[in-house]
């Protein structure tokens, strides 16, 4: 039985998952009624949600105080927070895990953002927070910078769960999906269970608008402005085809056969950043079937108020209209590559900054606490 709008878009194949999760959302039950009220199904988090739920409440100060005491490094502290929340919270999905036989019901947990160009780093830092966390519902955040997709092949080539994130361009996208497939066959040749691997690819949708639209006012012709909050659904739309067909392709196939799980792709930054637009935009445009949207507790609340209660899925008309669009925005003079390598090395620096300012804020709060 449908119960709300965002059963229906469950109901048309798309999962939701909240971009968001903090000791006082665990501690208050929130993320389990969520669960059903609002027919949630997974976790994401990154260094910004971290810092803010850290930094902006005591919720934490206890058990900060606690392994202060002991003379926990500020290092210590903050795996051991975030440990706690991540395990807690896969905890409560757990349920959700085993009625959907490992489809869904995932958390995931972020590998530092420092280590965005370094491979070797990245591999090792996951590995380390795969056996902290111990839960099968985990999924390991690697961006799908240059040096992270060696990372995600041979992560999924050792069987662990990864969620690729910081996907902004359709190229990228390409080179995501090949090394969670080559990961796979490594995997099959060393006699792992393809089955126990899971796998999302994070498109970033809203910032693809916030940049576009800022070059598109730039150049400010008519042609050019009326092509402002276009890009960002366009691109995704044309994203979702290229799952369509490598997910369809020989290659994945074999794999399928040999009990591989598909590779979903997930539409993140999923809140609309331009007041003009509808809190809804990133949401009611992007439900498809394989697909997961991950929002912030507003855009979930704004979805279930007044998000479309029978949504219209993405089809043929849609992506055929969107890779129009993406020739449109080139014709007016919109670099594609040079937009989305910004924006990748403007996620990196924006989760840079926001793990380093958590650290610093640890490190008061450590001193302040006698640590």
């Amino acid at each position: 039985m449908i119960d709300s709008h965002l059963h229906a878009v469950a109901v048309a194949g798309q999962s939701i998952w909240s971009d968001q999760i903090s000791r006082a959302m665990l501690d208050s039950g929130e993320l389990a009624r969520r669960i059903g009220a609002d027919a949630v199904t997974g976790v994401t988090s990154n260094p910004t949600i971290f810092a803010n739920a850290i930094t902006g409440s005591d919720d934490y100060d206890r058990p900060l105080a606690e392994l202060a005491a002991r003379g926990a490094s500020v290092e210590e502290i903050y795996a051991h927070l975030v440990t706690a929340d991540i395990r807690d919270a896969c905890d409560v999905l757990r349920p959700v895990f085993d009625a959907t036989e490992g489809r869904d019901g995932f958390v995931s947990v972020e590998v530092s953002p420092e280590l965005a160009h370094d491979t070797e780093a990245t591999v090792a830092e996951a590995r380390e927070w795969s056996k902290r966390v111990d839960r099968p519902n985990l999924l390991i955040k690697v961006p799908a910078t240059p040096a992270g997709i060696p990372a995600i092949t041979r992560l999924i080539g050792e069987g662990i769960s990864v969620n690729v994130t910081l996907i902004f361009s359709v190229e990228r996208y390409r080179e995501v999906m090949d090394a969670y497939l080559t990961g796979l066959e490594t995997f099959r040749q060393i006699g792992g269970d393809l089955g126990g691997v899971a796998s999302v690819a994070s498109f970033f949708v809203s910032r693809m608008d916030t940049e576009v639209d800022r070059r598109l006012t730039e150049i400010g012709t008519p042609e050019a402005l009326a092509l402002r909050g276009e890009a960002a659904v366009a691109n995704a739309r044309v994203a979702y085809d290229e799952f369509l067909a490598t997910f369809r392709g020989s290659r994945w196939r074999a794999l399928a056969d040999a009990g591989a799980r598909i590779q979903r792709p997930l539409w993140a930054s999923t809140s609309t950043k331009n007041p003009d637009y509808r809190d809804t935009l990133y949401v009611d445009t992007l439900v498809a079937p394989h697909t997961v949207n991950t929002m912030p507790l507003a855009t979930i609340d704004a979805y279930q108020d007044h998000g479309p209660a029978k949504p219209r899925i993405v089809g043929p008309e849609e992506i055929a209209a969107a890779r129009t669009t993406l020739d449109r925005l080139e014709a007016v003079g919109i670099d594609y590559g040079d937009v989305t390598a910004t924006l990748e090395r403007e996620g990196v620096d924006k989760f840079v900054a926001s793990y380093r300012g958590l650290i610093a804020d640890l490190t008061e709060k450590r001193a302040a606490l006698g640590g």
